[in-house]
């Protein structure tokens, strides 16, 4: 194509990468963009734009970046006149196309751990490369995505200009990350979900099994995919698919990583939503009467626990029922919670979540933003109304629209969440988490601060015994 004389219809759908039951291609690597008008003629050095990469999320196992209009996080960039930065979306493959791990994949020449991380980073060098014909900034980049698309920026922030990966980008917002548990490539844990794909694809006995699992017909993987996960839902791992620790891309936990203070992205960006644990947790928590062997009791409750976290001792276990989630407790904008469906939600949404977020904002360069969304039910993906689809929340709530999808869309921009911020000066910004301790609290009724007292004790807990988690 040729970029001043064809028009090219972006209103079209592409394939996914295969996923779920009969869904997607493997022929999905593709990456779309947009932005405002621009006109490629009138573009110099000095009028080049700000570049943002946005990674979708689906937990490591679904998703994809279709392009039809308007495109997902348009509400963002429209919230004012005043941001005006180039858009990509792309495709990046999941499940066992994209995070297979074990001993095979590593010690194969012609085969990668993490290769669903290595597409986007690929992205990220595509953009360095050519983005300029677009009129963006390769100096200029922000990566951003919600629940494994948050998970994907934290682990394209753990390998960004460190041992010898490239420095792609300088901004990330990390919206819900979802960070899973991070084994090493051959732990036990790993081997395990390996072994299962080559029972549940007749490769088991193969001589070679990861060249058999590559000769495997698509629809089988798939259906081996689907088995893997739901086997795997509320027990040790939750989700199956993700990233780990490979020796090359990721070379160390993220626990590890920030308390090494090894971190190199200048300006970051997190946010967590109050009660998003909930969404991951056993359902039984929420009865007395037996669920899938699980109900609201204490009994139950530690049951869970010790095979949510079966690497933890019996007395680091004994500090997180006891100091660190009490059956009676609080978190900076719950006052009281006494239930076992929101302790136990409180501590997933902390392990695998929020403490992300807070870890890599805490990180940060130059100046990291936490940041808290507490509009009910305040679940995983509840605060994606304001910002993802274009919908009519955003004219009847203007003011929780303007101040949240405007603090992203001007830290996109310029890197500061208040530069172009949109509400009065009744409504606070977003404070600066190294220099005040504090988090930007999103509530339906404006915006508030909190300082980070409890979060930042359970998630120094958490992060002292991350090797044992292991995050």
């Amino acid at each position: 194509m040729r970029i001043l004389d064809d028009v090219y219809d972006t209103d079209q759908d592409f394939d996914m990468c295969p996923q779920r039951t009969v869904n997607g291609s493997e022929d999905c690597l593709y990456l779309g963009l947009f932005s405002r008008p621009w006109d490629v003629r009138s573009s110099t050095a000095a009028t080049k734009r700000p570049v943002l990469v946005v990674f979708y999320g689906g937990g490591f196992i679904q998703g994809g970046a279709s392009f039809t209009l308007p495109p997902s996080s348009y509400p963002v960039l429209n919230a004012s006149t005043l941001n005006d930065y180039v858009v990509i979306y792309s495709n990046y493959r999941v499940n066992a196309f994209g995070f297979l791990p074990g001993r095979a994949v590593k010690e194969s020449p012609i085969s990668d751990l993490n290769p669903g991380l290595l597409d986007q980073q690929f992205v990220l060098k595509w953009v360095q490369r050519y983005i300029h014909h677009f009129g963006g900034d390769p100096h200029n980049v922000t990566i951003w995505g919600q629940s494994a698309g948050g998970g994907s920026v934290v682990a394209q922030v753990l390998a960004n200009g460190r041992g010898r990966q490239p420095k792609l980008f300088s901004k990330a917002l990390a919206s819900s990350p979802f960070w899973p548990k991070t084994y090493a490539y051959d732990a036990p844990e790993a081997e395990a979900i390996y072994e299962h794909l080559t029972n549940l694809t007749g490769c088991a006995n193969a001589t070679e099994t990861l060249a058999c699992l590559k000769a495997v017909d698509v629809q089988t993987i798939r259906d081996a995919n689907l088995i893997i996960s739901e086997s795997q839902k509320y027990t040790t791992s939750t989700f199956t698919w993700g990233p780990v620790i490979d020796g090359e891309f990721l070379f160390d936990t993220l626990t590890e990583a920030v308390a090494s203070d090894s971190l190199q992205t200048e300006l970051v960006f997190g946010m967590y939503n109050t009660h998003e644990g909930e969404n991951f947790v056993p359902p039984g928590f929420r009865s007395l009467n037996m669920t899938n062997g699980l109900n609201s009791s204490i009994p139950s409750f530690h049951q869970w626990l010790v095979g949510f976290l079966p690497r933890l001792s019996s007395e680091e276990i004994r500090l997180v029922e006891s100091k660190y989630y009490p059956p009676v407790g609080r978190s900076e904008t719950l006052d009281l919670y006494n239930s076992t469906y929101v302790r136990a939600g409180l501590i997933y949404r902390d392990v695998v979540l929020a403490c992300p977020a807070y870890w890599i904002a805490s990180a940060a360069r130059t100046a990291g933003y936490a940041g808290e969304y507490t509009i009910s039910p305040a679940q995983h993906a509840s605060d994606t109304i304001y910002w993802n689809q274009v919908n009519s929340i955003q004219q009847t709530d203007e003011l929780i629209y303007q101040g949240y999808a405007g603090a992203f869309a001007s830290f996109f921009q310029t890197g500061d969440p208040n530069a172009h911020k949109l509400t009065n000066s009744s409504q606070p910004g977003v404070p600066m988490l190294q220099s005040t301790g504090d988090e930007f609290v999103v509530t339906d009724t404006g915006f508030e601060t909190a300082e980070l007292v409890l979060l930042k004790e359970r998630c120094d807990f958490w992060k002292s015994i991350g090797e044992r988690v292991p995050v």
